[in-house]
């Protein structure tokens, strides 16, 4: 192998098992953080129990259409490509978990920063909390995609043979991607919407409260939606584009008639951009802690200028 491709594989693996560390410590330092008195604790704590009971009935679901889909495409395309499927959704499936576990965990510890520290402490709270589902996601990807990389590439002579069978069964793990985001994306978005509506019907108009009032039971039923939508949806969405856009370069790349080593280049080229992006998040991160008592939206801005 030439230095591209061993960039591509071990680089990738090892900077994907650096990433799931590095979200694994931030997840467990915003755990560490205060959760505030014994009113926050209780909601936080029945939003998370009603989040994961959702995700848990709705990966039921996600999990049988994937065998039906992935035995399918076993019998009429092989072996490969239902492999490949299986991986994309578990990782796909391993990405919204995480970002909703943490999500659901920074909740009450950002209400608790912002009362006892203000706008910074808050800010940096709840910004490690969504880094986990960041960290998740990038890592996730790059490891499925450097793994596939390097059981085609790694051993033996490459042939065009090998690169076209290569960018044939790696459309199966962006398949098996864009299954779990279907349903997480949608399935969580109109759980999200009927809980939203129902509590403004019951708060606004027949009870005459303000909107997201404690008082209103249904409240924690949208405050559930929110984190099962537009978190656990969002990260099965956001793996499926991630890794949809680099196999989406690799077989524009199969199609051109070029030599072996020049196609294999062009392979290589998209998974090096993100391993490369991927270390500037590293980067970025660590602005935020920096110059977190700034405005957040400038916080956000130069933390995203330092990445890029």
């Amino acid at each position: 192998m030439d230095l591209a491709n061993q960039f591509v594989t071990y680089g990738g693996i090892i900077l994907a098992i650096i990433g799931l560390i590095y979200a694994q410590v931030t997840y467990n330092n915003v755990k560490s953080m205060p959760r505030g008195n014994d009113t926050q604790r209780k909601l936080g704590v029945t939003i998370y129990n009603g989040a994961m009971s959702f995700i848990k009935e709705e990966y039921k679901y996600i999990v049988i259409f994937v065998a039906v889909v992935g035995t399918a495409l076993f019998f009429f395309l092989g072996t490969g490509t239902a492999l490949a499927y299986f991986g994309g959704a578990l990782l796909s499936m391993a990405c919204g978990w995480a970002g909703m576990t943490s999500a659901c965990i920074a909740n009450s510890r950002t209400a608790e920063a912002a009362n006892t520290g203000g706008q910074g402490p808050a800010l940096v709270t709840a910004f490690k909390g969504g880094s986990v589902m960041g960290f998740s996601v990038a890592s996730l990807g790059i490891l499925g995609i450097s793994v596939l990389f390097a059981s085609y590439f790694n051993s033996g002579p490459i042939t065009e043979e090998i690169l076209i069978a290569f960018a044939t069964n790696i459309g199966g793990f962006a398949m098996g991607a864009s299954s779990v985001a279907l349903f997480a994306r949608v399935g969580g978005g109109i759980y999200t919407k009927a809980a939203d509506v129902g509590a403004d019907l019951v708060g606004k108009v027949e009870a005459g409260i303000p909107e997201d009032d404690p008082r209103n039971p249904a409240t924690i039923a949208d405050n559930v939606g929110d984190n099962v939508g537009d978190v656990a949806g969002m990260g099965a969405d956001l793996f499926e584009s991630y890794v949809g856009g680099v196999i989406a370069t690799i077989v524009i790349a199969s199609s051109m008639a070029y030599a072996t080593d020049i196609k294999l280049a062009l392979y290589a080229f998209p998974i090096i951009l993100i391993i490369v992006g991927t270390l500037a998040s590293f980067i970025g991160t660590k602005v935020v802690d920096i110059i977190q008592n700034s405005e957040p939206s400038g916080v956000l801005r130069k933390a995203s200028l330092t990445a890029g």
